[in-house]
């Protein structure tokens, strides 16, 4: 029988999990370990200094004290004790579009089975403030692991899936969106008068391109975008290697900085939604 972890960033009770492990029990044994409380938004932060506990919450689901990377591995090394077949992390309660990925917890449960060698995926869906429908979600998750369990996936590559309200086309898939980041960060004031600071969420300022995961999801459409661990940006290699070999240059006056020169400006011009 086929061993399917699922695990999330809302936390071991979310609607979305349950939801998810169901659409999956016809594809195998579905295990369930995720954090014991919500994980949003902490990218892919692996535990070093504290212990982890462990805790059967009910048949076949556990909950960590961690985040979904720290699931994902608790899963594999303690839980199943081998390799799953899949692991699937969701569904978030949110998209996770564009450069949003790199902050989202249920994108690094998927990113962490990818470096583990398992085939994975991560999904999502858009959040509504009238309660959450997440059968349309639960269908693609099911339909999308039944071809990556008969079929594979590339090595290193897992697949991040995002799903509107309502679906009104099939599947397209899709590259990571860009948007125009501004950041909005609010002061306030606690009773003893001392300052503290919310971050808020990003507003939509989306780059046109037919072919984006964002642009997919607005139109009705499933947006599957394969993703990789591989950070490098290989455009920029060539540009980096004529910099790095060119003659070094005197400032005329002196007192040059060269590279270690860092621009003091602040990093308020970003504004990003996460989950």
């Amino acid at each position: 029988m086929r061993q399917i972890l699922v695990t999330n960033d809302d936390g071991v009770r979310s609607e979305g999990l349950r939801a998810l492990a169901d659409a999956l029990a016809p594809l195998g044994d579905v295990t369930i370990v995720a954090p014991a409380k919500e994980a949003s938004a902490v990218g892919h932060a692996l535990t070093l200094h504290f212990p982890l506990r462990l805790e059967q919450v009910g048949p076949r689901t556990y909950a960590v004290e961690g985040t979904p990377t720290d699931c994902v591995n608790i899963g594999v090394a303690v839980v199943l004790k081998r390799l799953p077949d899949l692991v699937v992390s969701g569904i978030n309660k949110g998209w996770n579009l564009g450069d949003d990925v790199t902050y989202s917890g249920t994108v690094s449960g998927a990113l962490e089975g990818a470096l583990l060698g398992v085939p994975s995926i991560a999904i999502s869906l858009k959040r509504t403030r009238d309660g959450m429908d997440f059968s349309d979600a639960a269908r693609a998750a099911a339909r999308i692991a039944e071809r990556v369990l008969a079929d594979g996936l590339p090595p290193r590559t897992f697949l991040n899936v995002n799903v509107p309200r309502r679906v009104t086309h099939g599947f397209k898939v899709t590259r990571q969106a860009t948007r125009t980041h501004v950041t909005a960060i609010t002061e306030r004031a606690d009773p003893k008068h001392r300052p503290y600071y919310w971050i808020d969420e990003a507003q939509d300022d989306w780059e046109a391109d037919a072919d984006c995961d964002y642009q997919a999801v607005k139109a009705g459409y499933i947006s599957v975008t394969p993703l990789q661990p591989d950070l490098t940006a290989h455009r920029a290699l060539a540009s980096v290697e004529r910099l790095l070999s060119a003659p070094r240059r005197r400032r005329a006056g002196g007192g040059g900085k060269g590279l270690a020169a860092v621009s003091g400006r602040k990093s308020l011009g970003k504004k990003r939604r996460i989950g």
